[in-house]
C-alpha cells in the first residue's frame, strides 16, 4: 500500500508550480478504495499584486550561456564542462529542475562553481532578471561593488 500517492497526485494535480499566490482544497479518490483523501495545498510565489518575487543571487555567482546535455554533460559559455556531483537547478519560478527535462535547451544563467571549477548551482533567469548588469568573470566581480539587497552591479 503506498500513502503517498494520494498526497503525491494531490500535489501534481493542484499546480504547485504557478506564478499566482493560490489557497485550494482538493478532493482525490484513492485507487482502488471507495474513499478520498482531501488535501489544502496553498502556494505563495507571488506578491498579492501579481509581480514576481525577487529571487537574492549570491556575491559569487556568474552570468552565463548554457547548453544543457544528457546530465551531467553542459556547454558553459562555449566550453564543454560539466555538473558537480551535487549540483541544483533553479527554474524562472525558483523551483528545482532536473536536468534531464532541460536536454537541449540553451538558456542565460547566473551560476556558482566549486572548489574544483565545475558548475554546482544554476538559476535560469527570467528575461527581467538577464537585462540586470551581472558581471560574467572573477575579475569583473572583484572590481566591481555589489549591493547585496537590491541585488546589484556597479562598475567602476
Amino acid at each position: 500500500m503506498n500513502r503517498c500517492a494520494p498526497f503525491l497526485l494531490a500535489l501534481a494535480l493542484s499546480g504547485v508550480a504557478s506564478a499566482q499566490s493560490s489557497s485550494e482544497v482538493m478532493t482525490v479518490p484513492v485507487p482502488g478504495k471507495s474513499t478520498t483523501t482531501t488535501t489544502t495545498v496553498t502556494t505563495t510565489t507571488s506578491t498579492s499584486d501579481g509581480q514576481a518575487v525577487q529571487r537574492n543571487f549570491p556575491r559569487e555567482a556568474l552570468r552565463g550561456t548554457i547548453v544543457f546535455f544528457a546530465p551531467p554533460a553542459i556547454k558553459l559559455n562555449d566550453v564543454n564542462t560539466q555538473m558537480a556531483p551535487a549540483y541544483r537547478i533553479h527554474g524562472t519560478n525558483n523551483l528545482l529542475v532536473m536536468s534531464a527535462q532541460l536536454n537541449g535547451m540553451k538558456a542565460t544563467v547566473d551560476y556558482t562553481t566549486d572548489v574544483q571549477g565545475q558548475v554546482r548551482e544554476v538559476w535560469i533567469l527570467s528575461p527581467a532578471e538577464a537585462a540586470k548588469t551581472w558581471p560574467t568573470t572573477v575579475a569583473q566581480a572583484a572590481s566591481w561593488s555589489f549591493d547585496a539587497v537590491a541585488q546589484t552591479w556597479t562598475k567602476p
